[in-house]
């Protein structure tokens, strides 16, 4: 069963931008950290943003402030804003929400199936 639905990839130009959005689908999610990685065919997952239940951020050095991590709790989702996209850029990004079902009270740490980014020179 899918947890999280992640949105917001495709193909873009050089400079382009896109928007990618992570929400949960549990039905009574609190979410504590929301992160989104990426990750190139044979190559390691390396982080890319991470923003904290104090709203706190952290990014990946490679980024020169190009991107923005933002959390919507109403809506359990989680963004990442990508502005001045390069090449570089291409990979698979993936989502992971780690957080606390009320309900079943139980914490869970879920990651999404990947949304493709291309970005064409």
């Amino acid at each position: 069963q899918v947890q999280l639905v992640e949105s917001g990839g495709g193909s873009v130009a050089a400079g382009g931008s896109l928007r990618l959005a992570c929400q949960s689908s549990r039905t009574n999610f609190r979410i504590r950290d929301g992160t989104w990685h990426r990750q190139a065919p044979g190559k390691r997952r390396e982080l890319v943003a991470r923003i904290m239940i104090d709203g706190s951020t952290d990014y990946g050095d490679f980024l020169e402030g190009r991107f923005t991590i933002s959390r919507d709790d109403t809506k359990k989702t989680v963004f990442l804003q990508m502005n001045d996209l390069k090449p570089e850029d291409t990979f698979v990004y993936y989502c992971n929400l780690d957080g606390f079902d009320t309900y079943y009270a139980e914490f869970y740490d879920d990651w999404g199936q990947g949304v493709q980014v291309t970005v064409s020179s």
